[in-house]
């Protein structure tokens, strides 16, 4: 009886103990929280047509053009390049697209961004961005935001097939047609 005791007793620390190692292994939350959105954008909608899954950083009293400075590759978010994925072929930005999953890259200017789909995947950054990898290279619209935007949002909105994808972040608003 007192080997059991002793088995279980045993079996009982060793499971509570490793529980409070695992848990204390556990990261905070991060700087720049991970997102996605996705067209439609209902949650209830199992047949979406893409998902762009990004990193939001904050402006936290600093300016755009120092965080995503124009004329250079920017990953579209923070942390990892920005991944978008098309469940189906699509028209992005006037040009055609297949259905896969590209990492997402832009380059920031005044009056338009260059907006890049590229074949690389699983990039920090844009660090390693290579330019032989660009699948398209499209122009999206820069409009003023009537607010101010604090963390890097993507969104998309539409009706059916024609719909947008839009970045938003501190007073800009950039957005590029899709269709699906």
């Amino acid at each position: 009886m007192k080997k059991l005791f002793f088995v279980a007793t045993l079996i009982a620390t060793t499971l509570f103990t490793s529980h409070d190692i695992i848990a204390q292994k556990f990261p905070g939350l991060d700087k720049s929280p991970m997102d996605a959105a996705a067209y439609p954008s209902s949650y209830r909608i199992a047949d979406k047509k893409v998902k762009v899954i990004y990193s939001r950083p904050q402006l936290k009293n600093r300016s755009l053009s120092k965080l995503a400075p124009n004329g250079k590759v920017w990953r579209t978010g923070a942390n990892e390049a920005a991944e978008i994925t098309f469940y189906q072929d699509v028209t992005f930005g006037g040009k055609e697209v297949k259905a896969g999953t590209y990492s997402l890259f832009t380059i920031p200017n005044a009056n338009e961004w260059t907006i890049i789909l590229s074949t690389a995947k699983n990039v920090w950054g844009s660090y390693f961005y290579k330019e032989s990898q660009d699948v398209v290279r499209v122009t999206g619209e820069v409009k003023k935001s009537k607010k101010k935007i604090e963390a890097f949002s993507i969104a998309f909105d539409g009706e059916d097939e024609n719909f947008k994808m839009h970045l938003g972040w501190g007073n800009i608003i950039v957005s590029v047609p899709v269709k699906g």
